[in-house]
């Protein structure tokens, strides 16, 4: 009995001094993978689609896709193949599309820096010179860059404003202009146009040499894609063959496809693992 009054004593006090202090709100991280993927949402041009949203699509598809190959050629373990092919490509032609955009966005944003400090050079106060690259920048950047005007024209709050503009454009180079914009704002100075120009002809130098090392690496990335589809393009046209579904549906050709899809998912993965160039981080969120 003197320990369970000893332990609730302990307890009592325990409680009262931890009433004492504030208890620091522990902000919970979103996972890495979760981020990038939200911005590869952003600058694929998805807007309004949760990480989850997204997979559950997906899901749907595979499932879809699945039943419809299982209900034509009557083989399960060719339809559980096509069905995590299907699965998968809604997230490659978001990737490809994210790629295609950052391209795009790559040519644009010497043009933009330099228009930017034309801008802040002519006498024009920073949002305003931001406002007019949604009329007179390049036409990849000037829906963003809108809508930061009319953002601006609203609220007139400069701050939420370009975190807006960095969330909508979703890009490491948008990052490093906004903030290299709030920070002439916050402390002031004439080297932001010095610093506009020089990132300008910094950013035209990676394009350029970037857009060699693709054009040199597309033939061998092309073939190593078709090498990839070519085993599975066989096997659609094996479906056709009754005679030749049959065969998968024993344990062997069970394992023939895992083997033939983790070979193929494997090859293409170091591919792209070593032929892949480096692409640059946001860590000015």
């Amino acid at each position: 009995m003197d320990v369970v009054v000893g332990l609730v004593l302990g307890l009592g006090l325990l409680l009262a001094w931890l009433s004492c202090w504030e208890v620091p709100r522990v902000r919970r991280s979103r996972f890495a993978a979760a981020v990038r993927f939200d911005d590869r949402l952003v600058q694929a041009g998805v807007e309004g689609v949760s990480l989850a949203g997204f997979v559950a699509a997906a899901a749907g598809i595979a499932l879809a896709s699945a039943g419809l190959v299982w209900s034509v050629t009557g083989s399960l373990a060719v339809a559980a193949c096509m069905g995590a092919a299907a699965a998968y490509a809604p997230f490659g032609v978001i990737a490809a599309r994210a790629r295609r955009r950052r391209a795009r966005l790559r040519a644009a944003w010497p043009d933009a820096a330099e228009t930017l400090a034309s801008g802040i050079r002519a006498g024009l106060a920073l949002p305003e010179a931001l406002g007019s690259l949604g009329e007179r920048g390049p036409e990849e950047l000037r829906p963003a860059f809108a809508a930061f005007a009319e953002d601006y024209r609203v609220t007139g709050r400069f701050d939420p404003c370009l975190d807006a503009l960095k969330a909508r454009l979703a890009d490491p180079v948008a990052d490093r202009l906004v903030e290299a914009v709030r920070t002439a704002r916050d402390v002031g100075g004439t080297e932001v146009g010095r610093v506009l120009r020089s990132l300008a002809r910094f950013l035209r130098d990676d394009a350029r040499v970037r857009g060699e090392l693709e054009a040199r690496q597309s033939w061998t990335v092309n073939a190593a894609r078709l090498a990839v589809a070519a085993p599975w393009v066989l096997l659609a046209l094996l479906a056709t063959r009754p005679a030749g579904l049959a065969a998968f549906d024993t344990g062997a050709g069970v394992a023939v496809l895992l083997g033939g899809a983790a070979a193929s998912l494997g090859a293409y993965r170091l591919m792209r693992a070593l032929g892949r160039l480096p692409i640059e981080e946001r860590v000015m969120r």
